[in-house]
């Protein structure tokens, strides 16, 4: 099996490789730092190599309200994925595994709601129109919020990384409110391995991709003091305002059809979060 990685050079792209390539040939595709350039954003006129089976796309754009961000997440999440179709059919390829976002549920009145949804929305819906008359498999999975080891694994989770930052040096965590909010954290790997076994199953469809347990704040305080064995404390800043719930339900759908659960609860992955932040200052 050959199969094209697009956004090659995203985290999730770097967890996916090591078990792919267990059983397939790993060409990857992105605009740095890949096999192959490819801009998700500007794909007209590319092609794309001969004898792809699949083709994951974990490329995406994530938008902040400008109206040049609004125009780049459009182009990158929502006419790229079309146009990426266009080429595997074009290429014979078998399967499209879009790699969408939880955030696509979001109802427009959410807090959480912004152009990263709305574009990852309109994704799945002009997938779901083309499939309808392709030969190309589409699946499209949504994940939670995943995190991994390492900065470059949260870089898009602020409050994460700030949580796991004051823990490593014994400061105090703050947590605004008297909300203790609730999130939903995957760990990349677990992610990966769902993608991995979705490509040699060939699994079609739309499916969730979250943790079985939603999070509190305090939790994932706690895990992190735990995990470095920190003096930090936890304290509720009732002057500020609540921060809102951002919680998802649990699926098993997904994780039945392709016989795998996810492994890595959050107190491990703040384990080995901390395990490798101390072996590299050893």
């Amino acid at each position: 099996m050959k199969v094209l990685l697009v956004g090659g050079s995203s985290a999730l792209a770097h967890a996916i490789r090591k078990p792919l390539s267990a059983s397939a040939e790993v060409i990857t595709a992105g605009r740095t730092e890949c096999d192959i350039r490819l801009d998700i954003a500007d794909i007209s006129g590319a092609e794309l190599p001969s004898g792809i089976d699949a083709v994951i796309n974990t490329a995406a754009a994530f938008a902040d309200s400008s109206l040049a961000d609004l125009e780049q997440a459009a182009k990158a999440n929502v006419l790229g994925p079309v146009s990426l179709m266009r080429l595997c059919e074009a290429a014979e390829v078998q399967q499209l595994v879009h790699i969408s976002s939880i955030f696509a549920e979001l109802a427009p009145t959410s807090p959480f709601f912004g152009a990263y949804a709305l574009s990852k929305r309109h994704a799945e819906e002009w997938l779901e129109l083309a499939a309808a008359s392709s030969s190309v498999k589409v699946t499209v999975l949504r994940p939670s919020q995943f995190y991994g080891t390492g900065a470059f694994n949260r870089r898009h989770q602020p409050f994460l990384s700030t949580i796991i930052d004051r823990a490593r040096k014994g400061e105090d965590i703050a947590i605004y409110g008297n909300n203790d909010a609730l999130r939903n954290f995957i760990h990349v790997d677990d992610v990966a391995e769902v993608i991995v076994r979705s490509v040699r199953r060939q699994v079609a469809g739309t499916y969730r991709c979250v943790s079985q347990a939603n999070l509190r704040y305090s939790d994932i305080a706690k895990a992190a003091i735990e995990a470095f064995s920190s003096r930090s404390t936890i304290k509720f800043l009732s002057d500020k305002p609540d921060i809102a719930d951002n919680a998802f339900p649990p699926d098993e759908t997904l994780y039945r059809l392709v016989d795998y659960f996810p492994q890595i609860s959050f107190k491990r992955g703040m384990q080995m979060e901390a395990a490798a932040t101390n072996g590299a200052a050893a």
